[in-house]
């Protein structure tokens, strides 16, 4: 007879281990309705794949409505708030810099959205403005930074690891089956990150209290 899953600590207690676990089940359950979320990672491949540094960074900064929309709905399906323009035009303001930083190098902009991410959820689980949104996002993110920043950092490993793990599998094959394999990978494991994202405004909100 299988051993019966432990029971999952409450969000102020969870570790980072929990928080990806909670993600996958959280996403398992909810597939179809998390699955789109993964549909401006498409995008980005299909267009970035293949040329220069310089250009893909300009596609990742003209894909920002679609990244932040992402992440608007992701904090909605996670907390069951309300989407706002607030929390898009926060969700704008936080991304802006991140194509930047994560070409300089993943983890600044890891840091960045572990410290100021959370805002988004924030103003879609409260109802805040986008100033109050702001604050409150620093704020979570200043209540536990190591698990905040530990958090995005693990999800970010998960994803990517995941996403390198599929690539050597087809490694033999032809330059246009990698580049399929690309898209196909980004939209099945890229939705994990959002999820886990609004997750983590859950655990942070709990220090915070």
């Amino acid at each position: 007879m299988p051993e019966a899953r432990p029971a999952a600590l409450p969000p102020a207690e969870r570790t980072v281990g929990q928080l990806i676990a909670e993600s996958i089940r959280f996403y398992g359950g909810r597939f179809w309705a998390v699955v789109p979320l993964g549909l401006p990672f498409v995008v980005v491949d299909a267009v970035g794949i293949g040329r220069s540094a310089l250009v893909q960074t300009l596609v990742l900064a003209a894909a920002t409505p679609l990244f932040c929309a992402a992440y608007v709905r992701g904090s909605q399906l996670v907390t069951g708030g309300r989407p706002t323009w607030a929390a898009f035009v926060a969700a704008v303001v936080i991304f802006l810099p991140f194509p930047v930083l994560v070409r300089l190098y993943v983890l600044p902009g890891v840091a960045w959205f572990g410290a100021f991410g959370l805002a988004v959820p924030a103003a879609v689980a409260e109802g805040l403005g986008v100033r109050a949104a702001l604050r409150r996002g620093r704020a979570l993110g200043r209540a536990d930074l190591v698990h905040a920043i530990g958090g995005i950092a693990a999800l970010s490993l998960v994803y990517g690891i995941s996403r390198a793990f599929l690539l050597v599998l087809l490694h033999t094959q032809g330059n246009q089956t990698q580049a399929v394999a690309f898209v196909l990978a980004d939209l099945v494991l890229s939705p994990l990150l959002l999820v886990g994202g609004a997750l983590l405004y859950l655990d942070q909100a709990a220090r915070v209290k």
